[in-house]
C-alpha cells in the first residue's frame, strides 16, 4: 500500500491546526504542532491508514515523511 504524503500532511494540518504549507521534511513541532495533540494525531493516523503505530516509534517521527515511512512499514 503506497502512503500518500499529501494525505499524511492533511491529517497533520487538520489535527494540529497548522498551515497547509507544511513540507514533507518539516519538523511538525517546530512548525507549531502541539504535543498535547500528539495522541489525537496518533489515533487519527491509525484510523485513516488502518494501522497500529507503536508509541515509541511514533514519538520519534517528527516529520510528515517520517510518519509516512512508519505508516508504510506498519501497513506492509
Amino acid at each position: 500500500m503506497a502512503i500518500e504524503m499529501e494525505k499524511v500532511i492533511d491529517v497533520i494540518v487538520t489535527v494540529g491546526s497548522l498551515p497547509a504549507a507544511i513540507k514533507p521534511d518539516d519538523d511538525i513541532y517546530d512548525a507549531g504542532f502541539s504535543s498535547i495533540r500528539a495522541l489525537q494525531l496518533l489515533t487519527e493516523l491509525e484510523d485513516t491508514f488502518n494501522v497500529t503505530l507503536p508509541d515509541d516509534r511514533f514519538s520519534l517521527a517528527r516529520t510528515p515523511r517520517a510518519l509516512s515511512d512508519l505508516i508504510q512499514e506498519r501497513a506492509s
